[in-house]
């Protein structure tokens, strides 16, 4: 699988991402073989988060194991310094490690999160200091809606994120002031040498109201090879884009994988997607 450097920080991680939200309603069981699985498919950076139900617990066994293969990072969703310091030593417990390569401000996707986390007394505070502790390497910023890139990029003018996960597909690129937000966040990641990774690759459309949740994915995911191949190939022809993870559902794994071998070019991608008249933002009604 192709490696790109995670900015500064120099990592060459797959380009593949484990997503380990899949994780957060699966037994121990199902969770060891997708775990053997990706790294299998040569996925050497892991990614879970403190509310991604079970998932931290279903990786903490495997750390013994694999703690010195693998980049591994995870996430608080807390605003305030007390409640974030406490969510990230229980995360640690929980993975069975001491420390953890990268820890992300989660669901960071307005400038009303983003004042919360790094205000007087916020989450960010709590974040540096597990960082001057050397409880983790190194500290990022996470979100998703409209607004993300934006954000994101107001984030990196207020402390130098290592690292940023922002959302980008071919549906995204098509409105332009999502596509003109997202390069502004581009550049200053060039400028900081920021790990820029990206989310909701193989999002289709949100749910739509009364169908059958098939995946447990909180968006609706392409669930067809060509069309998972063509979404992938679209996000990593964007050579600024370090990682993409993986869908937060078990069984897609094994076709991101197969899609990342199988890459197609990125107009022929485009062309293939645009045919699907349902392909449309997953924001437009995110799930509360």
């Amino acid at each position: 699988m192709e490696t790109r450097r995670l900015g500064r920080l120099g990592h060459q991680s797959s380009v593949l991402i484990y997503g380990a939200a899949a994780l957060g309603e699966v037994t121990q069981d199902v969770a060891d073989v997708s775990i053997q699985e990706a790294l299998d498919g040569g996925i050497n950076h892991f990614d879970v988060a403190a509310s991604y139900g079970d998932a931290e617990l279903r990786l903490g066994p495997w750390m013994p194991r694999i703690r010195d293969q693998i980049f591994l990072a995870t996430k608080t969703g807390r605003r305030d310094r007390e409640s974030a310091w406490r969510e990230i030593n229980a995360s640690l417990e929980r993975l069975q490690t001491e420390r953890i390569d990268l820890l992300q401000l989660h669901a960071i996707g307005d400038l009303g999160e983003l004042d919360l986390a790094t205000g007087t007394g916020g989450a960010l505070e709590a974040a540096v200091q597990a960082l001057d502790e050397g409880l983790v390497g190194a500290v990022g910023v996470t979100g998703h809606g409209q607004e993300a890139a934006q954000t994101h990029l107001e984030a990196l003018r207020r402390y130098p994120f290592a690292t940023v996960l922002t959302p980008l597909n071919p549906v995204l690129w098509r409105d332009d002031s999502y596509r003109t937000a997202y390069l502004a966040l581009v550049e200053e990641t060039r400028r900081q040498d920021a790990g820029l990774m990206t989310i909701k690759t193989v999002s289709r459309r949100n749910w739509p109201q009364g169908a059958d949740h098939t995946h447990t994915t909180w968006y609706e995911p392409f669930q067809q090879q060509d069309a998972i191949t063509a979404a992938v190939s679209w996000v990593l022809a964007h050579d600024e884009v370090t990682g993409i993870p993986t869908a937060g559902d078990v069984r897609l794994l094994g076709m991101l994988i197969e899609a990342e071998r199988n890459r197609i070019a990125p107009e022929d991608a485009e062309r293939q997607l645009s045919v699907d008249d349902d392909y449309s933002s997953p924001f437009v009604a995110m799930p509360i």
